[in-house]
């Protein structure tokens, strides 16, 4: 599906991704691990076209994607979910999502499929977006980016600072998005259990190289643990 072929990435004259190598299988899940610093989301900003790797190729259902920019790649399947739970704050919850379902010919069907994953959000549509909780900002941040109907959704640190009940929630929603089929997801995530739980394969980054891969699933923790040094 996705594929990172030795990608390296600078800030000016300091690399700081350094030929990593990440594949994103169809209908699966592929995880990055690793610590604050890493180089993760370096490397998702290179996935979605919004850093050059340098060298390195960027490769979506086998065709070099590498020279597109990010809004050539939306409409090739991808959506991506940035860190800090954005949104337009000023708007309801429901223009969000309006502003993405207006024009597609299924919108409405994808924005009730959407709520679906997140009902919670159902009793907020009239509510600005600024005055939800982290949480439900990022509820709404994933519900906004599954209407324009991907088939790879990347998801950067989805339950990073947000209360644990809704931690809950979100994950549950990834793995049911997973085991429907029909979408590949990168994901970037802190929490190591649920990470693993939903992968197809892990990626352990430091220090912007791969320091172990493998199988998801429960029995990878602690080698994902030792790798990471936790």
């Amino acid at each position: 599906m996705l594929e990172l072929r030795d990608v390296h990435i600078a800030y000016g004259r300091t690399e700081v991704v350094h030929g990593i190598d990440v594949v994103v299988p169809p209908d699966g899940v592929a995880v990055i691990l690793g610590h604050n610093g890493a180089g993760k989301t370096t490397l998702l900003r290179a996935a979605v076209g919004l850093l050059p790797p340098r060298p390195g190729r960027v490769l979506l259902d086998g065709e070099d994607v590498t020279g597109l920019r990010p809004h050539q790649r939306v409409r090739r399947g991808l959506a991506y979910v940035p860190q800090g739970q954005q949104s337009f704050p000023q708007l309801t919850a429901a223009e969000n999502l309006q502003l993405v379902a207006d024009g597609r010919r299924d919108g409405r069907a994808r924005t009730g499929e959407a709520l679906d994953l997140f009902p919670a959000l159902k009793e907020l549509l009239g509510r600005r977006a600024g005055l939800l909780s982290g949480g439900q900002r990022q509820q709404l941040a994933i519900a906004r980016a599954l209407i324009t109907g991907p088939r790879l959704l990347i998801l950067d640190e989805p339950t990073e600072g947000i209360q644990p009940s809704v931690v809950t929630e979100i994950q549950e929603a990834i793995l049911a998005l997973t085991r429907r089929g029909g979408l590949s997801v990168l994901l970037v995530e802190q929490h190591v259990g649920f990470a693993l739980s939903a992968a197809s394969t892990y990626y352990v980054v430091e220090s912007g190289r791969v320091t172990g891969t493998g199988d998801g699933g429960a029995a990878s923790t602690a080698a994902v643990r030792a790798a990471m040094a936790i």
